[in-house]
């Protein structure tokens, strides 16, 4: 397990202000916690009534360049008129530093959940989309990595077999599943895609509504396919979805083309972040927020419905990918 967590223990109130302050930003009410499990995020009023996020991250999950570039990203979408929140440049730069914590400054931005059952938003993200991929071009991160199965399949594989959270017979019987399912997912993967530079990480809660959609934690961000920045918004069954991705995907085909290929990869996919998620919360067990968010991970009534899950999974990459329908 991840032993830097403890790191964040050290982040009080006083060391927040100070990281701040040295920066010429003074508190004057707020420091309110949002949710974040991978980071620190604290919302707040400065001294002139001005609503502020600061963001620290994680100690030694991204590097330096790696975040630069996630601020690149966000700075050049928000260029091209692309609803995001890009961080603001204090003292000429973007990431800050205090007492051993890279942080940084955005604006506050408010907003109603994005509603995914809502015909009219789905197809607004779509364009959104499709105009994020286009302006990208075919510029690629360099220190970020790319989608692939090292870090999504065979990395948390290790992961979950170190794990404490599960012992016994019951771990065997879910590593086995683990096993099978990956086995699988090796069957359908393909590399014959174009690299784009990616959010990464879009599901819905990652969408607020302002008269119109604004795209939130770029923290994620990495390369891969297009249709990474697609599924997560597909909700439930098989006709749902279809029709869901039939209007993301119109909607997206206004800015950039998309290769109907990567159709296929949309169950390797949820597959391959099923168990990166298990394994993710498994590293972070050291840092407190993670048990107490996530409880049931000790329970063993849990890792034996995931193991039903893994197996209902494999199935699912049996079946032929998911087809564009008429929308119209």
């Amino acid at each position: 397990m991840n032993t830097t967590a403890f790191n964040f223990k050290t982040l009080m109130p006083d060391l927040i202000m100070d990281a701040l302050q040295s920066v010429g930003i003074r508190v004057d009410s707020g420091l309110t916690a949002l949710n974040s499990y991978e980071n620190r995020v604290y919302q707040f009023l400065d001294e002139d009534k001005k609503r502020y996020v600061v963001k620290f991250y994680r100690p030694e999950r991204w590097s330096v360049d790696q975040i630069l570039e996630e601020h690149e990203l966000s700075l050049g979408l928000a260029d091209a008129e692309i609803p995001v929140v890009p961080p603001l440049r204090i003292n000429g730069a973007t990431l800050l530093e205090h007492q051993g914590f890279h942080f940084a400054v955005f604006p506050s931005v408010g907003g109603r959940q994005f509603e995914q059952d809502n015909d009219e938003q789905l197809e607004w993200v779509g364009r959104f989309i499709g105009r994020i991929h286009r302006s990208n071009g075919d510029k690629l991160f360099t220190a970020r990595p790319t989608i692939d199965l090292e870090e999504y399949l065979y990395e948390p594989r290790r992961e979950l077999e170190n794990s404490s959270l599960i012992t016994g017979k019951q771990k065997t019987a879910f590593l086995q599943s683990v096993d099978t399912l990956i086995a699988e997912v090796k069957l359908c993967w393909t590399t014959q895609w174009r690299p784009l530079r990616l959010h990464g990480d879009l599901h819905a809660s990652n969408i607020m509504w302002r008269d119109g959609p604004m795209f939130v934690d770029l923290d994620d961000a990495r390369n891969g396919p297009a249709v990474q920045d697609l599924w997560m918004l597909l909700t439930g069954d098989r006709i749902d979805q279809q029709y869901q991705l039939s209007l993301l995907l119109d909607a997206y085909g206004e800015f950039m083309d998309f290769n109907p290929r990567e159709l296929a990869l949309i169950e390797p996919l949820r597959a391959m972040r099923m168990i990166y998620y298990l394994a993710w919360i498994s590293r972070r067990w050291g840092d407190p927020a993670f048990p107490y968010s996530f409880p049931w991970m000790v329970e063993g009534a849990f890792w034996s419905q995931q193991t039903l899950i893994f197996t209902e999974q494999v199935k699912l990459l049996h079946e032929p990918p998911l087809q564009l329908m008429p929308i119209y």
